[in-house]
């Protein structure tokens, strides 16, 4: 069970059970997408807790069955940016806060990613100090297929993992399952479904090293691992329109999908994430990642694309993006540049950098 299904109106539920603060994230019709109020609550009840010496670890999961959360509410950044607004600028600012706060925060942060994980959904839980997966986990970054680009610390976590594993989720958006998160590092332990409740109970009274040690088991095997090889040649390319050259001449069936699939992203979208991902590798810490983060989604809300992929996959749901441009070739590298355009000092997201002696006792 990934949560407390509840038919309350809170949106997110904040309890205090034994020695654990919980977080129950509580739009589960919403697959418990997030608001701009759910994240300024969960920054404050982090912070309470943070302080409170009766606390000894977070956990935080989703309402009902069907997943942790399912990302940020994309109906409401669609009118947003369709109108020219600045609400969803202000909600990233403090969603990327709250991020860098959960991958910094003192005690040990434990998130249940059961069922869907995507999106804002990965920034509240792959950041923390244990994240557990099961059989039912499925954790994307799918941000290309709605012209958008990895954010929430995404591109950090995907520049880390091993070979060319991050570009190829981050260009597809593909889903992936307990093993496969395990092994890009999105994840750090596989717990059964069925026995999340019982570790949830034990988080309540006994340490998390005696906890997970109960609960703790094997993945069923991943897919990522046999495809390696090609993966990591064909995602080393210097460019996307490369990397599909790559994928279609690979003579592998699952690389001529994944050049299929995207063929079906944002041109816009697949370039900026490109790039995003290799420069995150060279920034440093994840705050230095986040800021360059909120440069790219700062500017994809004024680009056509952003509105137009939430108009397709959400709103109208015609499956039929009208990308613009709607070819790789037209994307030049001063439309790329755009995106990591300096904001202005006062526009910015500045984080401080963060204590290399900081360390979590569990």
């Amino acid at each position: 069970m990934t949560g407390d299904a509840t038919t309350g109106t809170e949106e997110v539920l904040v309890r205090i059970e034994g020695r654990t603060g919980r977080l129950i994230l509580n739009r589960p019709g919403a697959l418990n997408a997030l608001s701009h109020p759910m994240v300024l609550r969960i920054e404050e009840a982090l912070t309470t807790w943070r302080e409170d010496p009766d606390i000894e670890a977070v956990v935080i999961s989703g309402a009902g069955d069907r997943g942790l959360c399912a990302g940020g509410d994309v109906r409401a950044i669609h009118e947003d940016a369709r109108t020219g607004g600045t609400a969803t600028a202000a909600f990233w600012r403090d969603e990327y806060r709250l991020n860098a706060l959960i991958a910094r925060y003192p005690k040990p942060y434990v998130a249940l990613m059961d069922g869907i994980v995507m999106g804002g959904g990965v920034g509240v839980s792959a950041h923390g100090t244990v994240r557990i997966v099961t059989e039912r986990s499925r954790v994307a970054m799918p941000e290309t297929g709605i012209g958008f680009v990895p954010d929430v610390g995404g591109t950090y976590l995907l520049a880390l993992a091993p070979g060319e594993l991050g570009v190829h989720l981050a260009l597809t958006g593909a889903p992936v399952g307990a093993a496969d998160a395990l092994l890009c590092g999105l994840a750090d332990h596989f717990v059964p479904a069925e026995r999340l409740d019982r570790l949830v109970t034990g988080l309540a009274h006994t340490s998390v090293h005696d906890a997970l040690a109960a609960h703790v088991g094997q993945a069923p095997p991943g897919q990522l691992a046999a495809h390696r090889e090609w993966i990591d040649h064909c995602y080393a390319a210097d460019t996307v329109e490369e990397i599909l050259d790559r994928l279609m001449g690979s003579g592998v069936p699952a690389a001529k999908e994944a050049a299929a699939t995207l063929t079906t992203k944002s041109p816009t979208a697949l370039k900026v994430t490109l790039t995003s991902l290799r420069r995150a590798r060279g920034l440093g810490p994840l705050e230095r990642v986040l800021e360059q983060e909120y440069r790219v989604s700062c500017a994809a809300l004024t680009s056509p694309d952003l509105v137009e992929g939430i108009r397709a996959q959400v709103i109208d749901k015609d499956r039929d993006p009208r990308w613009s441009p709607a070819d790789l070739a037209d994307v030049t590298d001063e439309d790329v540049a755009r995106y990591f355009t300096p904001l202005g000092a006062d526009r910015e997201l500045r984080l401080a950098a963060p204590d290399p002696l900081q360390e979590v006792p569990w």
